[in-house]
């Protein structure tokens, strides 16, 4: 049976959030990472629905997620207090699934409000700061921004894909990889067009934040914190988001947890990825 999805909005300091609910059960919010919305976890929200109250939202700055005035550089404790606001406002404590920046934004969550944290999943964070040498990883980051700058977006998105093993391999050196609406689902399709619209904000103002954060590893460590599980995608290996994650796992001395797929493996094997998402969380 298929759980139906109610949207509604947020105002926050700043800024007014875009929310969907689906499900019955104990809250679980989605933190999207980077340019991401809500629509990408759409089916993942779908397998989940039957067990959990299923929340996931457009962060600030993306798709449906409006500034009150100019947009403003990404602030990840702004980020975690929208995510506090939306589980105060929906009754918490929640569990919480984050990816990627997104899971930056749930370890600040977790850290700064742990009392509405009951667990978090941290999948697969650009923990640059955590790794025993970060400077490479810095240097790219910075090499990426300086691209967006020179070369604009899709010249910078397509060095992104690339580096991070997003682009199936098969898409020619400095060119995107062949995402044709035109060939996807509509409701898919009209996700990637809204995503692919918060590619600049994220370029401009939320990269280099997301991947800059460290993590309060010390609190997080300490009791009375929230549990955090890491999961990391069984298809990550080699690629150098699967050395930042493993960075995490080590400074807060827990074993990470495998999920389907690479970074993606909650858009592209929804059904055991929430399997194993749901393990996790028991």
């Amino acid at each position: 049976m298929t759980s139906q999805t109610q949207s509604a909005t947020l105002k926050v300091p700043g800024a007014t959030l875009y929310y969907e609910t689906t499900g019955a059960g104990p809250t679980l919010l989605i933190i999207p990472g980077g340019p991401q919305d809500a629509g990408v976890f759409t089916p993942l929200a779908a397998e989940l629905s039957t067990r959990f109250t299923v929340v996931s939202y457009d962060p600030r700055g993306n798709s449906r997620s409006s500034f009150d005035g100019a947009p403003t550089p990404l602030d990840v404790d702004q980020q975690a207090d929208d995510a506090a606001a939306l589980i105060a406002h929906i009754g918490g404590p929640a569990y919480v699934f984050g990816t990627s920046g997104g899971a930056q934004i749930g370890l600040n969550l977790a850290a700064r409000h742990p009392h509405l944290v009951t667990a978090l999943v941290a999948h697969e964070p650009p923990s640059i700061m955590l790794m025993n040498d970060p400077a490479p990883m810095l240097a790219a980051n910075r090499a990426l921004y300086e691209t967006y700058k020179s070369q604009g977006v899709d010249a910078a998105m397509a060095q992104f894909f690339g580096q991070a093993g997003l682009d199936g391999g098969d898409a020619p050196e400095g060119d995107m990889p062949d995402f044709d609406p035109a060939n996807m689902p509509p409701d898919a399709a009209e996700t990637f067009m809204r995503v692919s619209g918060n590619f600049e904000y994220w370029l401009a103002q939320g990269m280099l934040p997301l991947s800059n954060y460290t993590p309060d590893v010390t609190t997080l460590k300490a009791a009375g914190a929230p549990k955090v599980i890491v999961a990391i995608g069984e298809q990550s290996t080699g690629h150098p988001i699967h050395e930042m994650t493993m960075a995490l796992a080590s400074a807060l001395g827990v074993a990470p947890v495998a999920v389907p797929g690479d970074h993606m493996g909650f858009e592209t094997e929804p059904a055991e990825f929430a399997r194993r998402l749901e393990t996790a969380l028991r």
